[in-house]
């Protein structure tokens, strides 16, 4: 399977595919804190949160965008966002979630992904004003991830 977002010039002057950060991390080749996975899709924690407990849940193939999603994966992914959002509710006594995907404008890789987001009222999400609050530490992110993965089982 190709596994590339576009191409690159090589020293040699050929065009060479490029790397896709998702990809990598699907693969197994960048660290990341996977709270979830299967053999089509892996769930792991943002790097730049809205909120700690911020999850994102990627085909394991490379597909760019939703539409480019075949029919046939569209329900076991998004069985994995309903498992998903309600472990993120209860891992982190969120009262809601927020689940999102960006086609192309905003997404900052372009590789499908789908943001599911604790959410409590008064929290600051309005519009498209959002703030960030990044992780206290390591330790806090790797804590997060666990109560996730503690809440998928």
């Amino acid at each position: 399977m190709f596994l590339s977002t576009g191409w690159k010039n090589s020293p040699t002057g050929l065009c060479e595919p490029m790397s896709c950060v998702f990809c990598d991390i699907a693969a197994g080749k960048l660290p990341a804190e996977i709270v979830w996975r299967d053999d089509d899709a892996v769930a792991f924690l943002d790097n730049r949160p809205l909120f700690p407990g911020h999850v994102l849940l990627i085909p394991a193939a490379h597909i760019a965008t939703l539409a480019d999603l075949p029919a046939a994966q569209v329900g076991p992914l998004f069985r994995a966002v309903q498992k998903l959002e309600s472990a993120v509710e209860r891992a982190l006594d969120a009262e809601g979630t927020f689940i999102a995907v960006n086609n192309r404008v905003s997404q900052s890789v372009p590789h499908l992904h789908i943001h599911i987001v604790p959410r409590r009222r008064g929290d600051g999400l309005k519009g498209f004003f959002w703030p960030r609050r990044a992780y206290d530490s390591g330790e806090h992110l790797r804590e997060t991830a666990e109560r996730i993965r503690r809440a998928l089982t």
